[in-house]
């Protein structure tokens, strides 16, 4: 009965471990990144579903090409055929596009109208204004004071004191020194804009299906609804400048309860908030030593 019970116990340990999940580009990867909202679950969806006549296609054009090249070459074909005019190849050619572009219409409208209908009552609303080379974020309506901070590339002499050191979680080039925390299965409202003075950036969070320009003088406006928890990373999607590629954008989802006691020590010191929720979220699972409760 031990042995079974110490089993299950290290099953359970490595099936449902917690350690802290971050999304972020992957070497040669081919296919988007995985879904953390609906709205990414139907773009993948919808990438998927064109691909079936992307590829058939792409084939049968390239069929076409080259039995052109093989049996209507000058060599073979010294007269040319003057042949103008095919009737049916005409209406085939002419039908073909218009019921491929139907079944690609459909979906597609469908996917637009999920995007841009709004919420009308958001959980979190967050002001996100870009600038020469970083994000500035904004939380509405969190209580008496106000609670706004910049994030920047977090730069490799900084690791180690930020406790950013692994590259896996905290990847180069991606993190940032202030994440943009936000709690899990909550619809969160953003409001997306540069500086006056600034250029145009785009906010962009590949996981959450989100990308929307920011424009100086013009408030555009975005939403998503995270379903777990992690760390996500994304950039500036628009080239704004020598340091495009140095403006990353990192959010960290976490439970409603561990958000709530971040956003109430975030008021009166941020550094403080980051350094305790990191404690929390990269703590390693707890381990069960099988060996010793075998032995009992």
């Amino acid at each position: 009965m031990k042995r079974a019970n110490a089993v299950l116990a290290s099953t359970a340990c490595l099936l449902f471990a917690t350690g802290c999940f971050a999304d972020q580009p992957k070497p040669w990867q081919m296919d988007f990144q995985p879904a953390a909202t609906p709205i990414m679950s139907q773009v993948r969806w919808f990438e998927h579903y064109t691909l079936w006549f992307i590829v058939p296609i792409t084939l049968f054009v390239l069929a076409l090409l080259i039995t052109v090249m093989v049996k209507f070459r000058a060599s073979k074909n010294p007269v040319p055929s003057r042949t103008s005019h095919n009737t049916l190849i005409e209406v085939a050619w002419t039908i073909g596009p218009v019921l491929v572009l139907l079944f690609l219409a459909v979906p597609s409208f469908d996917l637009l109208t999920a995007q841009l209908t709004f919420p009308q009552n958001p959980d979190v609303t967050i002001k996100v204004t870009g600038t020469q080379w970083q994000w500035n974020y904004e939380y509405e309506n969190v209580g008496d004071t106000p609670l706004a901070f910049d994030s920047y590339l977090l730069k490799e002499p900084d690791r180690a004191a930020a406790g950013k050191a692994d590259m896996a979680v905290y990847p180069r080039l991606l993190a940032v020194d202030n994440e943009l925390v936000l709690p899990v299965n909550k619809t969160v409202r953003v409001l997306v804009t540069a500086a006056p003075t600034d250029v145009i950036h785009s906010f962009s969070m590949p996981s959450f299906g989100v990308k929307t320009d920011a424009v100086p003088g013009r408030l555009n406006e975005t939403w998503f609804r995270a379903e777990r928890e992690g760390l996500f990373y994304g950039q500036c999607s628009e080239l704004c400048g020598k340091d495009h590629a140095f403006m990353p954008i990192a959010i960290r989802i976490v439970s409603e309860d561990k958000y709530k006691q971040w956003l109430t020590v975030a008021a009166s010191d941020l550094g403080k908030a980051n350094k305790a929720l990191m404690a929390e979220v990269d703590r390693p699972a707890p381990t069960v030593d099988v060996a010793a409760n075998v032995a009992q």
